[in-house]
């Protein structure tokens, strides 16, 4: 089994990666190269052959590697981000791009949504295709991946799409190797900083 990885350094990237060579799978993993020698819970990953995100496709053109499945993970998962032409490129025309890839070549994708996408929760979070086009995601990111949702599912329409494919809307996801995330890691491991610190955990009030 050969998989091409997207995201491959990040925290769930990572921990996929690290799954699927204990069951001897042969790994093409692909993000910004600092990021596998910069994060010190990845040094025990064998991570097989790193590919800078920047150029994969320059180099999935020049290699033609044989893949049973493409997990595409990758993305800019920062919901404080303002920056929207950013955040098309990297969360929209990225994922556009490996889409069409997996399409041509015939090859399975799984890629990953998020939870963002169904915006305050007043329409519920039902896997409900025809329930996408209603969502109003509470920022840029979220939107980002509500329009590649929708996008996928038109190109499906059109019989442009790969021969299976998934995805995933992560809602809270924590656990070993998201202490690089800082601000953007999960309740849990600021509420375990909190309590070894401190003793104590600071709750917030909900108002529904």
């Amino acid at each position: 089994m050969k998989l091409l990885v997207t995201g491959a350094a990040g925290f769930i990237g990572a921990r996929f990666v690290e799954a699927c060579q204990k069951k001897s799978y042969s790994i093409i993993s692909v993000d910004e190269p600092s990021y596998f020698a910069s994060r010190k819970e990845h040094s025990q990953i064998n991570f097989g052959e790193i590919i800078d995100r920047s150029t994969l496709f320059d180099w999935l053109k020049e290699e033609s590697p044989k893949l049973d499945g493409i997990v595409h993970l990758g993305a800019c998962t920062d919901t404080t981000e303002m920056d929207e032409q950013y955040l098309t490129q990297m969360n929209l025309e990225y994922s556009k791009s490996i889409w069409t890839y997996a399409s041509q070549n015939h090859i399975p994708l799984v890629y990953a949504s998020s939870a963002a996408t169904y915006g305050d929760g007043s329409l519920g979070y039902d896997d409900a295709e025809s329930l996408i086009s209603n969502l109003k995601p509470l920022n840029p990111y979220g939107e980002s991946k509500r329009l590649f949702d929708l996008w996928a599912l038109d190109q499906e329409k059109k019989g442009v799409n790969p021969p299976n494919w998934s995805a995933f809307k992560f809602f809270n996801v924590y656990g070993f190797g998201e202490s690089h995330k800082e601000k953007m890691a999960s309740v849990v491991l600021h509420a375990f900083e909190q309590i070894r610190k401190t003793g104590k955990v600071r709750l917030f009030k909900s108002h529904r």
